[in-house]
């Protein structure tokens, strides 16, 4: 079978392969968007993937899924298309255990992202532990707006003189991959303290992403960047969770006060 990584066709590999992971360097997207030196947030790209699978020394498939963690100051984010052919190379290969599986992948990726990721393989006697959720906060998808702008343009972002301290989630999200220009479909949390932001503004802000061509986890740096700049909120935190696409999801978290939250699958992951 083929695919396309980077735009090129390639084949499906049959054996254990991580030559297949690809980085892309992070400074690429950063230096467009002009994030400030040191980065105005840390956080984590979490990642999950549903079609994880090897042979055990008797050849017998094995299944489980895999949570990694991506450090955001790593030098490299992972391409999501290399990501999934590198995963599909374990299929038809045998390992002696999970705990072998586990290594090579934390080796492999931390390898590709340039630091350490940490890796996480859930077993399918856990997968009852891994229940569906929400992200609480006020839903601005029901505001009756005019979309006015079809590209984005932070400057229509508003505040009003009211300091507040909320959280306001959107499931409107969605951009395209920067390589293949497939649809990239997200829910998104925002958290902050300080000028009020006008809902509607911030919902037509989000909307504008609708046809643009960015990563998931640049998509996500650009919007805190926007905020932080055109609001002047004192904390904020933007985390978005993307639906898969070739069995993996993405969840990039970005905060310049707390840490990345318990991961929540929603309903469309």
């Amino acid at each position: 079978m083929e695919d396309l990584v980077l735009g090129k066709t390639v084949g499906y590999a049959d054996k254990y392969d991580a030559s297949l992971l690809q980085g892309v360097p992070r400074s690429l997207s950063r230096e467009q968007i002009k994030l400030p030196t040191p980065l105005p947030f840390s956080g984590v790209d979490i990642w999950n993937g549903y079609e994880l699978s090897w042979l055990n020394e008797k050849g017998k498939p094995m299944i489980a899924i895999l949570r990694c963690s991506v450090p955001i100051t790593s030098p490299n984010l992972i391409e999501s298309k290399s990501f999934k052919l590198y995963l599909n190379s374990f299929n038809q290969t045998s390992f002696s255990s999970s705990d072998v599986v586990a290594q090579h992948l934390t080796d492999d990726l931390s390898n590709c992202a340039g630091e350490l990721v940490e890796v996480e393989i859930i077993p399918f006697s856990a997968f009852q532990d891994v229940q569906m959720g929400q992200l609480d906060g006020v839903l601005l998808d029901d505001l009756d707006i005019h979309v006015k702008e079809s590209k984005i343009v932070p400057e229509q972002l508003k505040t009003a003189d009211t300091y507040v301290e909320e959280t306001v989630v959107s499931h409107l999200l969605k951009s395209n991959c920067l390589i293949t220009h497939q649809p990239d479909w997200g829910s998104v949390l925002i958290k902050y303290a300080g000028p009020q932001i006008e809902h509607e503004s911030l919902l037509q802000y989000l909307i504008s992403f609708r046809q643009h061509n960015e990563f998931h986890e640049q998509c996500v740096e650009r919007i805190f960047h926007d905020i932080q700049t055109h609001c002047r909120p004192e904390k904020l935190t933007v985390y978005a969770r993307y639906t898969r696409r070739g069995g993996l999801d993405i969840n990039p978290f970005r905060s310049n006060f707390e840490h990345a939250y318990p991961d929540i699958r929603l309903a469309r992951q």
